[in-house]
């Protein structure tokens, strides 16, 4: 087993004996097949474009098949072996329409053997991939990155697809870099410029996830979300997918049934459609998704997981979880969608209705979210007077990935120890670590602004942007510092997305990624001043020099 692509790895080394995702080794070796078998159709699909063949169906099918091999995503055996045998089906389907237009060479792809180890075939492949690199352990390094960018590209991607927010150029870059993968005539500079463009990619799927968000729910205003849950039968929504969660809300109405969100899912109770359309979308409960095994086990209704983060679960709650999309694990109940990926949640439902729910009330608590790019430039004007004023002195972008390893308390600390004449911005799961701190305002600007979830990276990006062009100056002549924590291939991409946009001084944390090689972390640092969190009080006395 080999695996490096989240920040957990073993000994900040790489996983190769099993998964600290909970991954075992078998699963590695069939999503490294299945990532093969897209190499073998990227080209394939690339030729037919040019055709004007539609690809369409294998556009959507790769962006689905990468996002399940993420971190977390998906566990299931079956669930792979399936994923290959559409993949090698779509491949062989486009290739006798080319072959109908023109006469094409044959290519050589791979097909695996179904009557023989899948799980033997897919290790043979990772070998084979890494022992071609072993002359340029720098472009190995970038090769990997490429490869973990598209994979949180294609899952932006996957979303705005869903939302009905397509563009075939973003298609094409996943394709083109996929069959990059297999080139070995391609410099260091030429692989540097590609993660690059992978960057450019991902802003591009991310703005299109916001225009299909927006667009469907509305403009995410200031919410104030209850963390106490209320009397009566209860429904836990997990992930990231609003979409889901709104279909869910309407296959609830008037079932008796609260529904409260999980993890990643908090910034959507700032969509006022939803709130208004859906009385019964009460509050969240939990927090980051490495504490799930605790808060599923305490939850009283049923769970439905409707992307990453899903960890092993426990026996003591598997009969209440559901699994939807690219997200599964061997055993655990999961809901087909239908023509338009949208489940039938009744089984989820009736499930709620067996159980218990919240019989005590709580004491209120709450948190505000809705800080989206919309809601803080309309009070652009009053946050310039208050710079002008020196009454905020800095902002701080405190966010990213959260995970279970050591030294996330920093961020944490970090956060604390923020001057009183700063504002801290946050978004994706790595606000978990002080959501709910009271930091008070800055005249009528509240202190802590949660912007949303990780892919709302395009927020705060437009944030920054907005507030460089009310100031006239460059973004890197803010006053704003990013401090950033990362765990998987989301934030990959969002990081590719910083660096492409020329953004500097960003802070990454807990530890750098393994998978970047000493060199390419140099050349990043002499580019962007990319350089590694230390401790709160040496990075926020640099910050403020």
């Amino acid at each position: 087993m080999f695996c490096e692509q989240c920040e957990q790895t073993a000994s900040g080394n790489g996983c190769h004996q099993w998964g600290a995702c909970g991954k075992s080794p078998e699963v590695n070796a069939v999503q490294d097949l299945l990532v093969y078998c897209l190499r073998g159709l990227a080209p394939v699909v690339l030729k037919a474009k040019t055709l004007d063949i539609s690809t369409h169906q294998a556009d959507i099918f790769t962006g689905e098949a990468l996002f399940a091999t993420m971190t977390n995503v998906n566990f299931d055996h079956k669930r792979f072996t399936k994923y290959i045998r559409n993949c090698i089906e779509i491949r062989e389907n486009l290739k006798d329409q080319i072959n109908q237009s023109i006469s094409w060479p044959e290519i050589s792809n791979y097909f695996p053997d179904f009557t023989e180890s899948l799980v033997q075939q897919g290790q043979n492949t990772d070998l084979t991939f890494i022992s071609k690199e072993t002359n340029n352990i720098d472009i190995f390094s970038l090769k990997l990155t490429v490869l973990y960018g598209i994979k949180g590209t294609a899952s932006y991607n996957f979303h705005a697809q869903e939302l009905g927010q397509e563009d075939d150029q973003v298609y094409t870059f996943i394709q083109e870099a996929l069959a990059a993968l297999d080139r070995n005539d391609l410099s260091l500079n030429d692989w540097v410029n590609l993660a690059l463009n992978v960057g450019k990619t991902n802003l591009r799927a991310m703005e299109l996830l916001d225009a299909g968000h927006t667009s469907t729910y509305g403009h995410p205003i200031p919410t104030k979300v209850p963390l106490n849950p209320r009397l009566g039968k209860a429904i836990l929504v997990s992930g990231h997918d609003i979409k889901q969660l709104a279909a869910i809300l309407e296959q609830t109405v008037d079932k008796g049934v609260t529904v409260y969100t999980h993890g990643e899912l908090l910034p959507a109770h700032g969509y006022p459609i939803l709130k208004e359309k859906y009385p019964h979308f009460y509050g969240h409960y939990g927090t980051a998704w490495q504490n799930q095994t605790k808060d599923f086990a305490k939850f009283p209704g049923a769970i439905i997981i409707t992307t990453n983060c899903l960890m092993p679960p426990h026996e003591i709650y598997e009969e209440k979880l559901f699994t939807i999309g690219p997200v599964g694990y061997q055993g655990i109940n999961y809901l087909p969608g239908n023509q338009t990926n949208i489940p039938d949640f009744t089984p989820a439902i009736e499930k709620a209705l067996e159980m218990p729910g919240f019989t005590q009330e709580e004491t209120p608590r709450e948190v505000t979210v809705g800080f989206a790019h919309n809601s803080v430039l309309n009070v652009a004007d009053q946050v310039i007077e208050a710079v002008k004023q020196g009454q905020i002195r800095h902002f701080f972008l405190v966010g990213g990935c959260d995970g279970a390893k050591p030294g996330r308390t920093y961020y944490t600390e970090f956060v604390e120890k923020v001057p009183k004449d700063c504002i801290v911005l946050t978004l994706a799961c790595g606000k978990f670590r002080f959501f709910d701190k009271q930091l008070g305002e800055i005249g009528n600007l509240p202190r802590l602004m949660d912007v949303g979830q990780c892919n709302d990276a395009y927020s705060a990006i437009k944030i920054a942007l907005g507030l460089a062009q009310a100031f006239q100056v460059e973004v890197n002549e803010l006053p704003l510092s990013m401090i950033l924590s990362w765990y998987e291939q989301k934030a990959v991409a969002v990081l590719l997305t910083l660096l492409y946009l020329g953004i500097k001084d960003i802070r990454l944390g807990p530890t750098l990624p393994a998978f970047i090689t000493p060199n390419v972390f140099q050349l990043l640092s002499e580019t962007y001043n990319l350089q590694s969190i230390t401790t709160p009080d040496q990075d926020l006395a640099a910050c403020l020099a």
